[in-house]
């Protein structure tokens, strides 16, 4: 492809569908994905939301990297505040001893649900305080620093999977530039601060063992297809599932500016559409988000946008 380009895969449950059907599906998304050369498939971290079954990163990783043989895998990202960094350690060293070279840990800051899945099925507190700790203790235990003395991580320790920070923020890109870590922005649900969390995040870089050099990903909505009316069903998908089925047009108005930066249409129109996105951010990889309004378009859109994108 023109650019580096991946896939955020979030396991959509399509109308006249179940979390099964859509579970399922994932064999074939990555197999896909492989074949027609995207660099990876992260796996998103949601809860309690009836139209995504991607609620446990590390499980369909290991899922896809069975059925796969090349592409990266990963998450995108885990939700750190819902989990131990001990054991994502634990989980993320398992998947690359079983598939080395070829995991990524994608991770956020927010729970990825409402407050009353978080308080009461996670029993966790709102808020993300101690986050900058969390990921600095992810770090250790990946590295084979163990920020507990007498506690080391079996699997984990010494195996260095690469992290990636997600954010949508200017406190994410200062984290991100801070600890020298990959910089991924929530682009295709929170546009709002992305050119100024991009220049503060090059600006305050600091390299690391991992990064000697500033790393941009930016996600991207796509769909590529010849028929308005798919686009349209999208829109009207999202505007039902963020705003409700009798949204207020402000109410409306806001649920669209999440799908700011959406590359739709045909072939032609999904080129220069993440082309400009691309050359806009000056970013060093696109990671796309497939919206379609059933599961066969969305594999169509799949196989359209690698060939839009090619080089």
């Amino acid at each position: 492809m023109r650019y580096r380009t991946s896939l955020l895969e979030f396991a959509s449950v399509y109308e006249q569908d179940s979390a099964a059907l859509a579970l399922r599906r994932i064999a074939q998304t990555a197999q896909m994905a492989e074949a027609l050369g995207y660099h990876r498939l992260w796996f998103t971290e949601h809860h309690n939301i009836p139209r995504v079954a991607a609620a446990t990163p590390a499980v369909l990783i290991a899922h896809a990297a069975a059925h796969t043989e090349r592409i990266r895998l990963g998450s995108g990202g885990v939700m750190l505040p819902n989990h131990a960094p001990y054991v994502v350690a634990e989980q993320f060293g398992t998947l690359e001893a079983l598939y080395p070279g070829r995991i990524d840990v994608g991770i956020g800051r927010a729970p990825g649900t409402d407050p009353l899945t978080l308080g009461r099925a996670l029993r966790r507190q709102p808020g993300a305080a101690g986050f900058d700790q969390d990921v600095e203790d992810l770090q250790g235990f990946l590295a084979g620093r163990s920020p507990i003395p007498g506690v080391t991580c079996v699997p984990g320790a010494g195996s260095n999977v690469p992290l990636y920070l997600l954010g949508s923020s200017l406190y994410s890109a200062g984290l991100a530039a801070k600890m020298g870590l990959p910089y991924v922005f929530a682009s295709h649900f929170a546009p709002d601060h992305l050119d100024q969390a991009l220049s503060l995040y090059r600006q305050q870089f600091q390299p690391s063992a991992q990064l000697d050099s500033p790393y941009v990903m930016v996600a991207m909505n796509a769909l590529c297809t010849e028929q308005p009316s798919d686009i349209e069903k999208v829109r009207e998908q999202h505007v039902a599932a963020f705003a409700g089925p009798h949204a207020t047009p402000m109410a409306r108005a806001r649920a669209l500016t999440m799908l700011e930066h959406f590359a739709c249409g045909d072939a032609q129109q999904v080129r220069e559409s993440a082309g400009a996105f691309m050359q806009r951010t000056d970013a060093d990889e696109l990671m796309l988000v497939m919206r379609a309004p059933d599961a066969e378009t969305a594999q169509r859109s799949l196989r359209d946008c690698a060939e839009a994108l090619a080089d």
